[in-house]
């Protein structure tokens, strides 16, 4: 408001200047003020559209999370998606319900490998060994584990998973609220896939969690759509060999 009574001010002690009344300063400030008006309309219509094209797709596409253990047709694989893991080297109860869920599908003979992938890209912070651990500690014998240590989203998980370790057939292991996004990348890529809820209690962020996922759909929607590369690649280590090969 001062900003606007000194501009008033300067020009009523100038009332023409560079032949441009104030008339008519006052007409171009106010076109000004109605084009950013409209632009910012435009790009909030936009917005809204994006928001809802994209979440219409992953809906749509993301369909078929399975509850039921028993009716998980058999896989060449079951994906791990990485999360939390606290300092001690316990996994946080999402990981824990996702590992044990797919170890779960192993003794049951639902998929003949695991494919542990995650965040190990700092030093101190390692969610992919610290699965593996927890795998072995509960008899998955250490050739049929996998690891992925450069899944630093769903997106790239899902990616590697096609193009380092070739797989074709797998079941997709995490909870509910993150099934949809998941199954929408997979199938986006051209990997037959189930997706098997993990939920084995109630979560602290569930909640919170299950808010998020409707702008995680938004980036999930424009990677698919943009073809983004991850951020490493890496030589073919095929999930029909030896998983020790994997190691990093």
């Amino acid at each position: 408001m001062r900003y606007q009574r000194d501009i008033r001010h300067l020009y009523s002690r100038c009332p023409v200047t560079n032949g441009v009344t104030l008339t008519e300063m006052g007409r171009l400030m106010k076109s000004i003020k109605r084009f950013l008006l409209r632009t910012i309309f435009v790009l909030l219509i936009f917005a809204v559209l994006f928001f809802v094209i994209a979440n219409l797709a992953v809906f749509a596409k993301g369909r078929g999370a399975m509850d039921d253990i028993t009716a998980i047709e058999p896989k060449t694989a079951a994906i791990v998606f990485g999360a939390k893991v606290y300092e001690n080297g316990q996994l946080s109860p999402m990981l824990e319900d996702r590992v044990q869920t797919a170890i779960d599908l192993y003794h049951l003979g639902k998929v003949k490998k695991l494919l542990l992938t995650g965040d190990h890209g700092r030093v101190g912070y390692d969610e992919v060994n610290t699965m593996k651990k927890y795998a072995l500690d509960r008899r998955i014998a250490e050739e049929d584990i996998f690891t992925d240590h450069a899944g630093f989203s769903t997106y790239e998980s899902i990616y590697r998973a096609r193009k380092v370790f070739k797989l074709k057939k797998a079941v997709l292991v995490t909870q509910r609220f993150h099934l949809r996004r998941t199954l929408y990348i997979a199938r986006s890529a051209g990997l037959e896939a189930q997706g098997l809820v993990a939920d084995k209690r109630e979560y602290i962020s569930g909640t919170m969690s299950t808010f998020r996922e409707y702008f995680a759909n938004l980036k999930a929607f424009w990677e698919v759509n943009t073809g983004k590369d991850p951020t490493f690649l890496g030589p073919a280590i095929p999930i029909s060999g030896d998983g020790r090969k994997s190691r990093g």
